[in-house]
């Protein structure tokens, strides 16, 4: 199960998330997506799914996958979306979805909040995304450092609106960074941003999936 984590709001979490999840189909996996954002839930507008039935109806069900939808746009992905969940519930349901045989996405909100422990306390490792940006960066570095203390660390930094001069190598403690540059149209809909979450899902299907 992979943490799909960042400092600060809008620096592309929910992106990375679905995209590294249709990269991880292309590859043959099954992957699940659950919208862990419970303040500010985005996934069914990214994916193109209904708001409900979500997290609390997931958690419900002997096989929380039942409840999931395809994202029309990815093939191969499925989606949870938060559905108005609370803490209590989707920590609930990470815990159900831990031993899942397929890969696990959680998109998570920004922060330190109870919110945004439950996710990595969950997870496997955790994918942290940032822009190259100071501020990012240092935010980045407080998400890294959390995701360590719960048993989650860093398996990839995926550095979106990049250039590819910034290395964030040393301040996050992870060696497996993906830039994403700055784009003209949406990231999803580009053959660059899929070639680059392509080469970040390969990595860590490989190693840690």
């Amino acid at each position: 199960m992979l943490a799909i984590a960042g400092g600060k709001g809008g620096c592309g979490k929910t992106t990375t998330a679905v995209g590294l999840a249709r990269a991880l189909a292309s590859l043959g996996a099954s992957p699940l997506v659950v919208d862990g954002d419970l303040d500010m839930p985005d996934l069914h507008h990214r994916t193109g799914v209904d708001r409900t039935p979500g997290v609390a109806a997931a958690v419900e069900r002997p096989d929380p996958r039942t409840v999931a939808q395809p994202a029309g746009r990815f093939p191969g992905v499925d989606v949870l979306p938060c559905g108005g969940a609370d803490t209590a519930t989707a920590a609930a349901l990470y815990e159900r979805l831990a031993d899942d045989t397929e890969p696990v996405l959680l998109d998570c909100p920004a922060g330190a909040s109870a919110d945004a422990v439950a996710p990595l306390r969950a997870a496997d490792r955790t994918v942290v995304v940032s822009t190259p940006r100071e501020r990012s960066l240092r935010d980045a570095a407080k998400t890294a450092a959390m995701a360590r203390q719960l048993d989650a660390p860093p398996a990839a930094v995926v550095l979106v609106r990049s250039d590819g001069r910034t290395d964030p190598s040393a301040l996050l403690n992870c060696r497996e960074i993906v830039h994403i540059p700055e784009l003209s149209e949406p990231a999803l809909e580009t053959e660059e941003s899929a070639a680059r979450h392509l080469q970040c899902a390969k990595s860590l299907f490989k190693r840690n999936i």
